[in-house]
């Protein structure tokens, strides 16, 4: 567990420290648990999600970074990888292909390169995998995009 501390707040030092480097990423730790972080990344350009911005919340095991943190949304998204009430993420790096060289912020790169990637053939949200499998991306892009004004813009006025 104290590896796993050094190795969070060895983090968060390079999180502040880069915050201009990559704006497209704000990762924020709970002021009192090292272990709960959350972020906003920006929906990537030429996406459905382009102008949107998400939320994430991080779980860290103590056996961090031995195990992968728990990723989910907690902004609403129609992507076929991520399931649409909990807000779980199908994603490798955080399951089976885990390796310690990863950092939060680049699990938050690797979920923005999926949010333009979607993987449909192994979908957690299977009316949007199906929609893409099906060869329907007018369908996908247009539910995509309300659910990405609905939920990820700011309200005007």
């Amino acid at each position: 567990m104290l590896a796993s501390r050094a190795r969070l707040f060895k983090e968060y030092k390079e999180v502040q420290r880069e915050k201009s480097v990559d704006p497209d990423i704000q990762l924020l730790c709970d002021d009192s648990n090292i272990f709960k972080w959350t972020a906003l990344i920006k929906g990537p350009s030429e996406t459905p999600y382009e102008g949107g911005v998400f939320q994430l919340a991080f779980a860290v095991p103590e056996q961090y970074p031995l195990l992968p943190p728990q990723v989910r949304f907690l902004t609403k998204i129609f992507h076929p990888n991520v399931h649409f009430k909990t807000g779980e993420i199908y994603l490798d790096i955080l399951k089976n292909a885990w390796s310690p060289a990863w950092t939060l912020q680049s699990v938050c790169r690797a979920i923005i390169a999926l949010m333009a990637h979607p993987e449909p053939d192994s979908p957690l949200n299977c009316d949007s995998g199906n929609l893409l499998r099906s060869g329907d991306l007018r369908g996908y892009q247009s539910m995509a995009k309300m659910y990405t004004r609905l939920a990820a813009m700011p309200k005007k006025g």
